[in-house]
């Protein structure tokens, strides 16, 4: 196995000349994609529609083609569900990702071409070795095997030709052979559609097997982890999986989660790797050991543009390209991909932490935030207030929510946050005034608001008895997969919606 993992790192490593490449000339990697994408649909009835032929620089592309949602490629995509070809993209797509998305419970269908599995979900999934490889000479990685839990709903059939399911088990079904050969447990288990007994099955089918990474959304991370101790009784997961020296994490900010995991897995040398994966792309990793932002990953068959918060909702959006950005500023992000999404809105906010290279951070959601009196609190805020709170009082946040209390009988508004812990504050009082006051601290809105109580009091704050997140998700059939518990919602949709349930 030794050889093996030799052979397996020194071929992830020859990567690194093309990664370099691309941080090197970002702008010319990106133009290139953008001529090889409009050209290559450009016979396509959406190519077609918007004159695709006629197209020779970028400020055309954007003068012709709006800014996209899946409500408005919902039409095209239907008609692809049912086996038409050639509407947004040229190549044949019977694939679809299920996404999970928490601001709409109305099911998304993401198309993924065989391009974007090869030249983006595949390329990623290799880069994510080729830059932990690189980082860590020393690497062991490949003399075991790797832990995958992924989607909650296995692949299914439309109809003779079409097939849908999470993002991971779509990858799953196609992974080559070698992939497959380090990936634990069998596909038999790792696509059962009922969670719980999935996490049952895992946690019987991996305790002894020689696990040395691995990779999925850390709320249901924990969960397994958890039930393994169970059965094995052992204190941690070093003591189950000795060799254990990476873990993959993405889809939610790992900040919350890190007190658990450093419990869970009691190594210093223990790995963590954020990863950008979303239904819709691969788009950045963690490509330095310090945690905290991602390389933006510029040539997987993706167009990058930014949009400023500010023209969100505007008639004509100004978005921009990577020579326009500025470090420190929230973007919605827009991609053109090599699946058909033209100049599609994900939802997601970033921000630049680097300009050259260019790192990102993920910053909330476009629909994630509280501004119900023009305070602006996004997800990112949230979380540095709430790992402050944590760090200064011992306490240890399982998942949480938030929303706004809104103006009552001359009474000024305020925030409601449902806090689960897993391990709770030393002082709660204490772990409030923090929350509160480093979000004062933080964002100069909030603190405006937060003047001498006159829009905005102090936050209300709710300890959730222990499971109560995981029994809400259940509840409305989002648990497993990419599968997130919304942090923050400008109105009561989620918090009334908790509270009644733990009432």
């Amino acid at each position: 196995m030794t050889f093996i993992n030799s052979m397996f790192t020194w071929f992830m490593k020859k990567r690194m000349h093309q990664i370099e490449l691309f941080m090197k000339y970002p702008y010319e990697v990106q133009e290139e994609w953008f001529e090889q994408l409009i050209s290559g649909a450009e016979n396509t009835e959406w190519g077609r529609k918007y004159h695709y032929k006629s197209i020779s620089n970028l400020n055309q592309f954007k003068e012709r083609v709006p800014i996209q949602t899946y409500d408005t490629l919902k039409p095209y995509i239907e008609r692809m569900l049912h086996g038409e070809q050639n509407v947004l993209w040229p190549s044949e797509i019977k694939w679809f990702a299920k996404s999970s998305g928490t601001t709409n419970d109305r099911s998304k269908f993401i198309p993924v071409s065989e391009e974007a599995l090869e030249e983006c979900h595949f390329k990623g999934g290799k880069d994510m070795l080729t830059l932990y490889c690189n980082n860590r000479p020393d690497a062991r990685l490949f003399t075991g095997k790797s832990l995958t839990l992924g989607g909650s709903h296995q692949v299914s059939q439309l109809n003779t030709d079409t097939f849908f399911g999470d993002l991971s088990a779509v990858i799953m079904k196609n992974l080559p052979i070698w992939a497959e050969f380090y990936r634990t447990p069998d596909l038999d288990i790792a696509l059962l559609e009922n969670f719980e007994e999935k996490i049952e099955k895992m946690a019987f089918a991996t305790k002894d097997v020689n696990v040395t990474g691995i990779s999925g959304v850390p709320t249901w991370n924990i969960l397994l982890f958890k039930r393994i101790l169970e059965i094995t009784g052992k204190s941690n997961l070093i003591e189950v999986w000795p060799n254990l020296e990476l873990y993959f994490h993405g889809a939610v900010n790992f900040t919350p989660y890190r007190e658990q995991f450093k419990k869970l897995i009691p190594n210093d040398e223990m790995y963590y790797l954020e990863t950008y994966n979303a239904t819709e792309g691969f788009f950045g990793i963690q490509d330095m050991e310090q945690p905290g932002e991602m390389l933006l990953m510029l040539d997987y068959g993706i167009f990058y543009e930014f949009l400023p918060l500010d023209q969100i909702g505007e008639e004509n959006p100004k978005t921009l390209t990577l020579d326009e950005v500025e470090l420190d500023k929230n973007y919605a992000l827009i991609i053109t991909t090599n699946a058909g999404l033209w100049r599609y809105m994900i939802g997601d906010t970033i921000r630049f932490t680097s300009l050259s290279p260019f790192r990102i951070q993920i910053t909330g959601r476009t629909r994630h935030f509280i501004n119900a009196f023009g305070e602006e609190v996004i997800v990112d805020n949230a979380e540095r207030a709430l790992d402050e709170a944590c760090r200064q009082t011992g306490a240890i946040v399982t998942e949480y929510t938030a929303g706004p209390v809104y103006f009552s009988d001359n009474k000024a508004g305020g925030h409601e946050w449902i806090i689960e812990f897993e391990q709770k504050p030393a002082e709660f009082d204490r772990f409030v005034d923090l929350l509160d006051e480093t979000l004062r601290r933080i964002n100069s809105d909030y603190d405006a608001k937060r003047f001498k109580d006159m829009a905005l009091v102090k936050p209300v704050v709710h300890m959730a008895p222990q499971g109560t997140f995981f029994k809400w998700m259940k509840q409305r059939g989002k648990i497993g997969g990419q599968h997130k518990v919304p942090r923050l919602a400008n109105n009561r949709e989620y918090v009334d919606s908790i509270l009644q349930y733990m009432n």
